[in-house]
């Protein structure tokens, strides 16, 4: 097989770096002919495009796709355009794989393809959440590195024609989140199998939590809620109100468990403090996802309303 390995990028050039280098240190198996890495730029204003031109010695399987901003659906079919292989492997530009990334990707695919008879599959491997920059990929397995999401392009490869059957990425979904979920759910509707495969692991490096971020936070809980609503007009079923949260349970559960919204990032924030200045940053993030999902499902419910769905 042929793989093409596609990643949209935006203002990421420090872990980019190591994102590549990592896909340049592939060991190919058996099954891999041969493989390439379509890097989407999207319209990053920190010099990615210039600094990969400049790096093309370094990077010999790269090759740089420009775009305007226009959001990581737009990118990822973009890439998926331009790319030369009949298999398709997305990862974010955020995450450090090892070695073997491809090959166990490559051998879970083909093992699928030979017992089923068809390639109405998708490998799906295990990511790791990391915040240490310099050496991510030491970082070890937690439980909240769990994900029960069905399709999710953090680290999936799928067959070309399969994918392109579905219809990709619905561009629709220009601000922050679900687009991959949506997309999940019409391969799902297509009879696409998930085949999960744990051993092509990926360190998703993200930096430390601050509290300076909490504005940023919150505007991704609100863009959520406003995209999540459009992935329901789409597929409105039970199942995805299950997932995006807009569900009566979800309402109260998250407005028992922050009080009715005495708990929040204001009333929380000297708490939040003592656990960065502990050098516990991820049990601080933690806590602050009880306001946050409160505040990403009211939104839901406000934006509902607002648009007259129920």
């Amino acid at each position: 097989m042929f793989i093409s390995v596609v990643i949209p990028t935006y203002n990421r050039r420090p872990i980019l770096e190591k994102c590549l280098l990592a896909l340049e240190e592939q060991r190919p198996s058996g099954e891999i002919e041969s493989y390439e890495v379509v890097v989407v730029d999207d319209g990053s204003t920190d010099g990615t495009p210039d600094w990969l031109r400049a790096s093309s010695s370094r990077f010999p399987s790269v090759r740089l796709i420009e775009q305007r901003h226009g959001g990581p659906a737009e990118g990822r079919n973009r890439g998926v355009s331009h790319a030369r292989g009949d298999v398709i492997v997305f990862i974010d530009s955020d995450l450090v794989v090892t070695p073997t990334f491809l090959a166990c990707h490559a051998k879970a695919l083909s093992s699928h393809w030979r017992h089923s008879g068809t390639r109405l599959c998708f490998t799906y491997g295990a990511v790791i959440n990391t915040a240490n920059f310099e050496h991510p990929t030491q970082e070890r397995h937690k439980l909240r590195d769990l994900s029960w999401a069905y399709f999710a392009t953090g680290n999936v490869a799928i067959d070309r024609s399969v994918l392109e059957r579905s219809g990709l990425f619905d561009t629709g979904f220009h601000l922050y989140g679900w687009e991959d979920l949506e997309l999940g759910e019409r391969l799902r509707q297509m009879g696409v199998e998930l085949v999960r495969c744990p051993e092509a692991v990926g360190y998703h490096w993200h930096p430390a939590f601050r509290l300076e971020q909490i504005p940023d936070l919150i505007r991704v809980e609100r863009e959520r809620a406003r995209m999540g609503l459009v992935f329901y007009r789409k597929h409105p079923s039970r199942r995805v109100r299950m997932i995006i949260q807009f569900t009566w349970m979800h309402r109260v559960l998250w407005s028992v468990l922050t009080l009715g919204g005495l708990v929040n990032e204001r009333t929380l924030k000297p708490l939040l403090s003592w656990l960065i200045h502990r050098g516990q940053p991820s049990l601080a993030l933690e806590l602050l996802r009880l306001p946050l999902n409160r505040i990403g499902v009211e939104a839901l419910y406000s934006e509902a309303k607002a648009s007259g769905l129920r």
